[in-house]
């Protein structure tokens, strides 16, 4: 029986359950830096499955302005340990530094991925469904509002159509197509 047999569920479950909860974290730490409403019970949902480690970890690291940074250190925590996991299982080993510079290239094609997602489902409930209020699309408009706002400001309104999500998005990939590159070719001078 082939090693890999065991060893790549345990990998996809551990993956699984890490990327769901970085997921969370994330998703709390920009609603926050958004000033987004925590009174939505899908930010309430957040908030109570991410408090327990937050909690912990604002009473030794402070915030910095508006940044949550116990919050960015436990995505980077979290995100470090599931790599380690699961590269371990597949037999790789990393040094700390170039492991913490996958993890950070993973958060930040994460927060890159978040954003576009956020961008793309709120252009979409436009179309479907303008002027309609639910906990997703009122998150969504927090989420996504600081960025089409700037480029509102670029950007003059086309015969009522609004070509700021369009930009965003072109941006948004233009900037992960810049960032995570020279990301990882670090991680292999590293490694």
């Amino acid at each position: 029986m082939d090693s890999s047999y065991l060893s790549n569920p345990i990998i996809f479950l551990l993956d699984t359950a890490f990327s769901f909860y970085i997921l969370a974290v994330l998703l709390r730490f920009l609603i926050q830096w958004s000033g987004g409403d925590f009174y939505n019970p899908i930010s309430q949902f957040l908030v109570k499955i991410t408090h327990p480690p937050l909690r912990l970890l604002r009473r030794y690291i402070p915030a910095v302005g508006k940044l949550d940074t116990s919050s960015i250190v436990l995505l980077m925590s979290l995100q470090m340990i599931s790599d380690f996991l699961v590269l371990t299982l597949k037999g790789m080993f990393f040094s700390f530094a170039a492991l913490a510079l996958l993890s950070f290239s993973q958060l930040v094609s994460l927060l890159i991925n978040v954003f576009v997602f956020a961008v793309f489902a709120r252009a979409l409930l436009s179309w479907l469904n303008p002027g309609t209020f639910n906990a997703a699309s009122n998150l969504l408009y927090s989420l996504t509002e600081p960025l089409l706002v700037s480029c509102r400001r670029m950007i003059p309104d086309i015969g009522g159509i609004d070509l700021s999500p369009l930009i965003v998005l072109l941006g948004l990939q233009l900037a992960k197509m810049l960032i995570i590159p020279p990301l990882q070719q670090l991680i292999t001078l590293v490694g």
